[in-house]
This record gives structure tokens, C-alpha cells and sequence, in this order.
């Protein structure tokens, strides 16, 4: 199949992927474009967002569409590595056997991945980089496509560790999620307390998915794109001569090359399951928020004068 054909393809999927979701999923449009981003280009993404927000049930939703397995783990102050990579047990014939965790798996749900100590975090942080592990001294390889969508409440910072930005910068997104509006908690409140039990059919296979990733990659982008891309980036960054007024006021650090690396793959996909065969800046721009909102480090001053980071994201275009 033509790269033409295949972006054709993943337009049509994609919308039948998005009226799947909406059986379950209702509203959170802006959510669900950016996790499903984030899938089609291999990254992770961040979801932050306070309690009852169905995140979990968001992300079941997706992969069982998806056609993919789905972990989800509770992240707890006692979480040892060894609970989420897996540990080697003695059998009964007296032979170590490695005995899986839950992190092989394609969809990794990781709830309140802030709850956890860093050794932990790290554990995780090692599988979503290498898409590999390593248990007592061997290396596992994990299955594709590997997806991680970790959560975090806003709210309670006591007995939390918060992630350091080295872990931060790699998630690909880092999305918020709002409060429904009323038509659509309405909505939400009426097809939850009924009977009703709407079956998700899966759309995709894990093969697919992987070919789609390898065709975002192949999607060719103008020069002028990815000087758009790096500007952006650069006017983040409070020392840069590209910096705004706003950042240079109010931003303690900017966003790494990391960030410009995941604004033209996100933007890639973006243009790529709305048809386009090449982005231009306006998929950058629709990309950005998602990519930069982690990587920025506002300081006291924005704090305490109640500057929103999107403001400042804002003054970057």
C-alpha cells in the first residue's frame, strides 16, 4: 500500500475509532485527540486531572478500540520495582522462572504515578524510554506498540513524590483534564445508572497500529516547519534572544530539544488523520499546548500573580 493510501486509511479508521470511543466517552473530544496523537506517533502522555474524571475507564475504552492489552497499576507509597517489571520464583522443578509483571503490556495505565517513590518511577521510566526491562541481570524486550498514560491529582501533593523534570520531559503530552459541561455530565449521569452496557469493538490490530507509527515517521515536512517547531521551543527558553516578553518575566526554564522532536512527530499525526499529507504550522500550533505545558518551569513571580502557562504558550506563535 501507497504512503497516500495508507494515510486515507488511517483517516477513515480514525474516525470510526473516535464514534467507538463515543459509546463510552462522553465529551472530552480535545482528551481523546491527544492521547490517540500520542499513540498513532509512539510517545506517552501525562493525564492530569482531579478524581472521577473516568480517566481509567477513558483509557480501558481506548485500548479494548484499540485492540490491544490493557494493564492498569495503582501506584502506592509501598510499590516496589519488582511488583510492576515482575520477579524470577523458584518452580517445582527447582528452576528460576521469570514470572511477568504488569508493565508487559501494550496500554499501561499508570494511576497516580506521583504516589510512588523514585526508585519506582524509574522502573517504569526505563520500560518507557527502551521499551525494554531488566530483571536480575535480563534483558526483556516489550511487546508493540507500548503505550504509557500515567495520572496525577492536582490536588494532594502530601505524601506525594513529585516526578523530577528528566521524567517529566519524557511524555510526549502532558493533557488536563476539565470538569464535563452540564449538558454533558447530564449526558454522563444518564448512561451511567441505567442498565446499559455498550460493547466496544476492536478496530485495530497491535500490527496496524505499529504501521501506522512507522508511517507517521515517513510523513516528509517542509524546512520551514521545523524552524517554526525550534522557534517556538527557543522562545521558551527565558535566556534565548527568541524569548517573549512574558517568558522572560515570568519562566524560570524552558522547554529541551526534546520538545521540538515531539512538536513535528505530534504535529505528523496530527495532520495525518485529518487527511493532510504534509503539516504546516497550524498542526504545530494545535500540538503545542499538550507538548510544552510540562517543560515549562514557571517561577515565583507567575505564581503569585496567577499567570496560566497557556497564556505564555500563547506568546510563543
Amino acid at each position: 500500500m501507497s504512503d497516500v493510501a495508507a494515510v486515507e486509511k488511517l483517516v477513515v479508521k480514525h474516525k470510526a475509532l473516535k464514534q467507538e470511543i463515543s459509546k463510552v466517552i462522553i465529551g472530552q473530544d480535545a482528551v481523546i485527540d491527544q492521547i490517540l496523537i500520542a499513540v498513532f506517533s509512539g510517545g506517552h502522555a501525562l493525564l492530569v486531572g482531579v478524581p472521577g474524571l473516568a480517566k481509567t475507564l477513558m483509557v480501558n475504552t481506548i485500548a479494548k478500540a484499540l485492540g490491544l492489552d490493557f494493564k492498569r497499576i495503582q501506584f502506592t507509597p509501598d510499590l516496589m520495582p519488582s511488583d510492576i517489571l515482575g520477579s524470577e520464583i523458584l518452580d517445582e522443578t527447582r528452576h528460576f522462572k521469570f514470572l511477568k509483571g504488569p508493565i508487559f503490556s501494550n496500554i499501561i495505565l499508570a494511576d497516580e504515578i506521583n504516589r510512588t517513590p523514585p526508585k519506582t518511577q524509574a522502573a517504569l521510566l526505563e520500560a518507557m524510554q527502551e521499551r525494554a526491562v531488566t530483571v536480575a541481570g535480563h534483558h526483556y524486550q516489550l511487546s508493540l506498540p507500548y503505550f504509557v498514560l500515567a495520572t496525577q491529582n492536582p490536588i494532594e501533593q502530601e505524601g506525594t513524590y513529585p516526578l523530577p523534570e528528566a521524567q517529566l520531559d519524557r511524555f510526549m503530552f502532558a493533557i488536563e483534564l476539565q470538569y464535563p459541561s452540564f449538558e454533558e455530565e447530564v449526558e454522563v449521569v444518564k448512561s451511567t445508572t441505567g442498565t446499559t452496557n455498550n460493547h466496544i469493538n476492536a478496530l485495530f490490530t497491535a500490527e496496524e497500529i505499529v504501521e501506522f507509527q512507522e508511517l507517521v515517521r515517513r510523513i516528509p515536512v517542509a524546512d520551514n516547519v521545523v524552524e517554526y517547531a525550534v522557534r517556538i521551543v527557543g522562545a521558551s527558553r527565558p535566556k534565548s534572544e527568541l524569548a517573549s516578553d512574558l517568558v522572560k518575566q515570568y519562566i524560570d526554564w524552558g522547554a529541551g530539544p526534546r520538545a521540538s522532536q515531539n512538536l513535528i512527530l505530534a504535529a505528523k499525526a496530527h495532520a495525518a488523520v485529518r487527511g493532510k499529507f504534509s503539516p504546516d504550522n497550524e498542526d504545530v500550533k494545535a500540538v503545542a499546548f499538550g507538548i510544552l505545558r510540562h517543560r515549562m518551569i514557571k517561577n515565583y513571580k507567575a505564581e503569585a500573580e496567577g499567570v496560566s502557562i497557556e497564556s505564555i504558550i500563547k506568546s510563543l506563535f
